[in-house]
Formats: C-alpha cells, structure tokens, sequence
C-alpha cells in the first residue's frame, strides 16, 4: 500500500517553483506517522520489535531511504530505540512528548491558513516582546534582515529563507530563547506554508509592496519601543496574508466570512 498525498492548490502557482510543494509531502513523515498511531492505539505495544527496513518498506511501498527517515523521527520523538543487533523496539511512553505537528497538516490550503493563524497568536506577541527588550544590535539585526528580504524580492526569488531570518530576529530580540526554540519547531511548516502564500504574493506587484509595507512597520514598531504598535503589526501582517489568498481566489468560497470575521 503505497502512502499517497493530495494538494489543491492553483496549478499556475505551483507551475511557477519546485518549492511549491510541501513537507506534508514528504514520505518519511506520513510513514512515522503511520507508526506512530499503532503505537498510540495499543497496536504496538512497549517491548515490541518492529519490522525490518525491507519488510517497511514492502507493506508500504516506499523506498528504504523513506523507512530510515520516519524511525529516525519516532527516535527523535523517543517512541522507539534501537537494539544493537537485535532491531527497533517500541519504548515505554515518554512522560512529556515532543512538539509535533500532523504531516497532513499542509496538505491543503485552508491548512496553510491554519499555520498563518498560529504564527499570528504566537508572533503578535514576540513582537510586543521585542518591542520592549531589543538592543541597538538587535536592531541593526532586524534591519539587515530586512534589506535581504528586499534583495531577494528585488531579484525576483520568493525570499521564504531571509523571511524566516527576520521573524527569527524578532524572535531572539526578546531576549527569550524559548521563543527561538519555538519558532525552529515550527519552522519546517511555516517554511511550506510561507511559500504557498509568497507564491500567491508574487503574481501581483501590490501584494509585494503590501507585504514590504508590513515588515517596515513591525521593524519601526519595534524600534520605536511600542509593544502595542508592534503586537498589532505582526498581527494586520498575518490577517492580511490571509487576506491575500482570499482575494487572489485560493481559498474556497466558504472562506471570505471567515477572515472577515477574525477581523
């Protein structure tokens, strides 16, 4: 039984990059998924030998590659460990599991919405904290990642990497490294689901300079020491993100009230 995704998404827009597809895409994370809920369900069960790499990967039809990838996550997530010369043992349940997301979490784009929604909680309130805390490097920080931002844009690329740069910036301007750690958990989605909403956001000149306007005033918030100003900056960025993909026709019909209403 072979894993498989579907993704609606416009095909003009995804005809544009590569990246366009997402990491909800990606094999290992379905399959350690798969694994994951037979080990919540009792299914598997503590002291369990697991199959083999070939055995995984004939039952489900992916390659071995794909098999390593999705133990060494459910490793990471401490739900199994290895037995020198003996296999892959399901463990006892952790007392505290690891922050993780559904890999079908991207898989369509009212879930890339939900992402923009999370940032949004998260973000306004990193802002709001930088705001009150950032230091003058800090600062300069934020700004060079911004000029990268603008290059980027300028050179025609997407810039999802110099985006997730500045809101990093923002995040380490707390002085809070729990928020940086935080942001590199979601980091692997958010990228996806930047690219989504970046890819829409490139087909129209004002959506870039709407989007360049709204990193300019979370910076100036920032800088000015107004965790108010800022909290509500990072907030309108994502609203209106949201917005975009409502007006560039990517979200369903249902959709529009909704975002409205958020407002």
């Amino acid at each position: 039984m072979s894993i498989s995704v579907s993704a609606r998404f416009d095909p003009q827009v995804i005809g544009r990059t590569d990246s366009m597809r997402l990491a909800a895409e990606r094999l290992s994370d379905k399959l350690a998924a798969r694994i994951a809920e037979r080990i919540d369900s009792g299914a598997l069960k503590p002291g369990d030998r697991l199959p083999t790499e070939v055995q995984f990967a004939a039952a489900y039809g992916v390659s071995r590659t794909v098999v390593r990838e999705a133990i060494h996550q459910l490793k990471s997530q401490g739900l199994v460990r290895s037995r020198q010369g003996s296999g892959v043992f399901v463990t006892a349940p952790p007392a505290h599991r690891a922050l993780a997301f559904d890999p079908k979490l991207l898989e369509s784009i009212d879930a890339v919405v939900q992402m923009v929604e999370l940032r949004r909680v998260i973000e306004g309130e990193i802002a709001a904290l930088a705001a009150q805390r950032a230091t003058r490097a800090q600062l300069a920080e934020l700004r060079r990642a911004l000029a990268m931002i603008d290059a980027a844009t300028d050179g025609g690329q997407l810039g999802v990497e110099e985006d997730l740069t500045f809101h990093r910036a923002i995040a380490s301007a707390t002085g809070n490294p729990q928020f940086l750690r935080l942001l590199g958990i979601l980091e692997a989605y958010a990228r996806d689901a930047m690219t989504v909403v970046k890819g829409y956001e490139s087909m129209r000149a004002d959506f870039m300079e709407q989007v360049r306007n709204e990193h300019r005033a979370i910076l100036a918030a920032v800088a000015a020491g107004d965790p108010k100003a800022a909290r509500r900056a990072a907030i309108r960025h994502h609203l209106n993100g949201e917005q975009r993909l409502l007006t560039s026709g990517a979200l369903e019909a249902a959709r529009p009230r909704r975002a409205r209403g958020a407002r």
